[in-house]
């Protein structure tokens, strides 16, 4: 920053005309039709210096009273004459001549705005100010205008220019600010990126700086606020020549990207036709400017400064810097072959400026005062030999491809939708048609059926009168012996004929009855074949079920019966229970549920008398092995009622260990892999979680293969009561220190973390308590020694869920993430992915606003512990 009457901004005067002879002219944009390459035809244009004269300050008033300048301004002639003594002076041209009354506004429309305005039409553009240290340099680049906004400087009038120039929907501005200090280059907007490397383009000799901070610019209030940032870290000492003598070289860098007017429209209605995907897509065109806006530190002498200690080898860094700079400008001055870039990191930096294909401009900037005439003049030889280099300028432009290909993801993923939807409707037809056949199916079925049995009972029927009239017949006979022996023996004969007659009419009709029986099976099979090839096929499919079926109640009943055995031996109970066997007996009740007779009887009773009858009294009447064996009845209603007894023993802890010794954990496990049934399913998932209870339960279930049953069915359930119960199973293995390893291994995280799809309260509860159980368990080890790295639950990308549910409406949800988010932050190598999550910021919030003060008081104790937690609360200003 500059000292004297720029700094405290009282020098102020009307503005001049803007001088046209500094603005070159440069070549018309290019016809947005034509494809070209990433530059166009150079044009060459000369560095533009201008020089800008301080006023006197208050010690040189009072010093140099008796003294003229040494310097006499000719603005109009664009002159400036520097004396040698009283009668000779040297005379000096340049662009532009700017007097101590000079506006800021002036100074940026007539040096900076012209390149601005290039850097817009994609050239690459630098403004550079050069002088001794105390004549202005700072005051007429980085002012920011908070007092007086009149006194902006070149930095803030060029981004409310850039700004106002843009649109925001399609063109882009990143900034970057640096600082060159004693040969490294600084990061303002982040001081712990403290020494940037300089990379070079072997093909196009481009200079980037690929660890500096690049932000991107929105508004003039956040490019104040980083230029605020940037200058509260920029070095700065108080010398004898200036009170804060800038240190350091400042360097702003602007990239602009900026779609290419015309050719916008035209790709987009080339969108419109969907039937030329892949012909009639061309790119947008993009062009890329970039600004560098340099405030360099000023030269001085030791013995006028009055430098020492550090200080004096800041001094000698800034001279060897700027005399490597001015050897360049010489070297390119004189068209030398050799031009010493490398001398210094800053020549490297301005390498594009100078000699290259950047538009610039440069600002020296001189005092009045004789006693520094030696430094004003080479300021004023630095300008004169600057006047002389040429670059090199060139417009750049390339395809946007990024652009492109975002717009044809949004015609791909439309297509995809639309494609989804008309699968979709095919579907759902297909269906359609499908039930509408079955249902066609079924009700031939059911008429042929009902068909069958009336033919089969008129049959029946008739059989049975002409049995019965034959019986009565020969009962007739029976009765009268006398009236069957004659003489002549005709009777008997005649008898025994009309019997042979009677017979034969039944096989007659008997044998018409199954010809009409083979007739309707006829029609039924032409009835099933028109709708479906495989007709027959199903109905045979259909019959050998029901065999099976019959076999299967035949084995029943068989149990049925020793069962009832077994049950007559039972107190007044039992009596009661024996009703039940009554009406299965007779046909009433469902073959195979009898073994269940007790459940229902204890059912009935709770109905009754409200009181719960003891499990444990079931399976000893009954026993468990046989409970469990009624696990693989072929009847969903017996698995239904056998698994409810399963779990509500093993709700039990003393029944646990009698489950697992009898072989119900494996049930229960084949019973959730192999069961389509949602009920059984849920019931089996919330038995197993009543096991999972037990610590030497929790290692059998994980050697029988039960996480990744629980993972598989977590994917597949949707009824949020069965996700309850695999999470609860899940939760409970998740506080085992030994399991955790093979836990993750075999999925059990991740079916975890993939049950938040469903969004229920009491899903979400029961995964919380996993995460804080899991997360518990990583904690003890890491402090035990027994595990490095980062938590398991922030690679699998946890931690944004815990983070967006750390303050959850329900409480209980919200209680086991903030334990888990304090775990988590107990092992130093997870602070960093915490702090970049936004967990940080809950930490500090449970600190202050969790309700129960043990979970408080643990986050509290956690962030004073983390030294990476403190650092980043320092950094943010925050205290506990």
């Amino acid at each position: 920053m500059a000292s004297g009457g720029y700094r405290n901004g009282t020098q102020k005067a009307p503005a001049l005309r803007t001088s046209s002879s500094f603005k070159s002219k440069l070549p018309p944009a290019a016809s947005s039709n034509g494809r070209r390459s990433s530059t166009i035809d150079a044009v060459y244009g000369r560095v533009r210096v201008a020089v800008r004269l301080r006023p006197r300050n208050a010690e040189e008033l009072a010093a140099d009273a008796d003294f003229a300048d040494c310097v006499e301004l000719q603005p109009e002639l664009k002159r400036l004459k520097l004396r040698k003594n009283n009668w000779d002076s040297d005379t000096y041209e340049f662009d532009e001549v700017f007097t101590e009354f000079a506006s800021q506004k002036r100074v940026y429309e007539v040096v900076a705005k012209p390149v601005v305005e290039s850097v817009l039409d994609g050239y690459n553009g630098t403004v550079m100010a050069y002088g001794q240290t105390g004549t202005g340099k700072t005051y007429t680049l980085g002012r920011l205008g908070d007092e007086d906004v009149s006194a902006r400087g070149i930095m803030v009038r060029s981004m409310e220019d850039i700004l106002a120039n843009i649109c925001s929907e399609t063109d882009s501005v990143s900034v970057s600010y640096l600082q060159l200090y004693m040969e490294t280059i600084q990061d303002l907007l982040n001081p712990a990126n403290d020494n940037i490397p300089i990379v070079e383009d072997q093909k196009t000799g481009d200079v980037s700086l690929p660890g500096a901070t690049v932000v991107e610019v929105r508004d003039q209030q956040s490019f104040l606020e980083l230029l605020r940032v940037g200058e509260a870290h920029r070095y700065a000492a108080n010398t004898k020549l200036n009170t804060e003598s800038s240190r350091s070289h400042a360097i702003l860098l602007v990239q602009i990207k900026r779609s290419v007017p015309g050719k916008e429209a035209d790709f987009s209605a080339e969108t419109d036709h969907s039937s030329h995907l892949t012909t009639n897509y061309r790119p947008p065109m993009l062009r890329k400017g970039k600004l560098v806006l340099v405030d360099l530190a000023g030269s001085e002498r030791v013995n006028k400064s009055g430098s020492e200690g550090h200080m004096l080898e800041e001094a000698k860094s800034i001279n060897l810097s700027l005399s490597a700079l001015g050897k360049c400008i010489n070297a390119l001055a004189e068209n030398s072959a050799h031009v010493p870039v490398r001398d210094s990191k800053l020549t490297r930096l301005l390498k594009d400026s100078f000699g290259g294909t950047s538009r610039t401009s440069l600002v020296i900037t001189v005092g009045p005062s004789p006693r520094h005439r030696a430094e004003t003049a080479s300021t004023i030889l630095f300008g004169q030999r600057a006047m002389k280099v040429e670059n090199m300028l060139k417009i750049k432009e390339e395809f946007d491809y990024k652009s492109l290909s975002k717009r044809l993801e949004v015609q791909v993923d439309k297509l995809i939708a639309e494609n989804e939807r008309q699968q979709k409707a095919f579907e759902t037809e297909v269906e359609r048609i499908r039930l509408e056949a079955q249902n066609h199916v079924i009700e031939a079925e059911r008429n042929y059926a009902e068909a069958l049995k009336e033919e089969k009972m008129k049959c029946q029927m008739e059989y049975m009168d002409s049995i019965k009239k034959l019986e009565e017949k020969w009962s007739h006979n029976q009765q009268k012996p006398t009236n069957n022996t004659r003489t002549d023996g005709t009777s008997i004969t005649e008898e025994v004929s009309e019997l042979k007659m009677l017979l034969q009419n039944e096989m007659q009709t008997r044998k018409a009855a199954e010809e009409e029986i083979y007739k309707l099976k006829d029609q039924l099979h032409m009835l099933t074949k028109p709708g479906s090839a495989g007709g027959t096929s199903d109905i045979l499919n259909l019959q050998s079920v029901l065999e099976e079926e019959i076999r299967q109640k035949k084995r029943l009943e068989e149990e049925v019966i020793v069962l009832r055995s077994q049950f007559s031996q039972l107190t007044m109970e039992a009596g009661q229970r024996t009703s039940y066997l009554d009406r299965s007996r007779n046909g009433t009740g469902l073959p195979g549920l009898d073994s269940l007779s007790p459940l229902r009887n204890l059912h009935c009773k709770d109905a009754t008398n409200g009181e719960r009858s003891s499990i444990t009294n079931l399976h000893e009447q009954v026993g468990l092995h046989k409970i469990l064996s009624l696990l693989e009845s072929e009847d969903a209603t017996v698995r239904i009622h056998a698994v409810k007894v399963v779990a509500n023993l093993a709700a039990e802890e003393a029944n646990q260990e009698k489950i697992v010794e009898a072989g119900g954990l494996n049930s229960l496990l084949m019973l959730l892999s192999n069961s389509v049934d949602e009920t059984i399913r849920r019931i089996a998932a919330g038995a197993i979680a009543n096991l999972a209870m037990s610590e030497a339960n929790q290692e059998l279930i994980m050697t029988q293969g039960g996480i990744a049953l629980l993972a598989v069915t977590a994917a597949d359930a949707e009824d949020p009561q069965t996700l309850r119960m695999v999470a609860g199973a899940i939760a409970n293995l998740c506080g085992n220190d030994k399991l955790q390893t093979r836990l993750r291994s075999e999925g059990g995280i991740k079916a975890l973390l993939g049950m938040v799809r469903c969004r229920h309260p009491d899903v979400l509860s029961q995964v919380a308590r996993g995460i804080a159980n899991f997360a518990k368990c990583e904690s003890r080890a890491s402090a035990q020694g027994q595990k490095a790295g980062r938590s398991s639950l922030i690679e699998d990308g946890a931690l944004t869920w815990i983070v967006q549910n750390s303050n959850n409406e329900a409480s209980m949800i919200r209680r086991h993430v903030e334990l888990a988010l304090c775990h988590l932050a107990q092992h130093e190598v997870n602070a960093k992915d915490m702090i970049s999550g936004g967990a940080l910021w809950e930490l500090i919030r449970i600190s202050r606003d969790c309700s129960r003060d043990d979970i408080r008081s643990l986050a509290r104790r956690t962030l004073t512990s983390s030294l990476t937690f403190q650092a980043e609360m320092r950094r943010l200003r925050i205290e506990l």
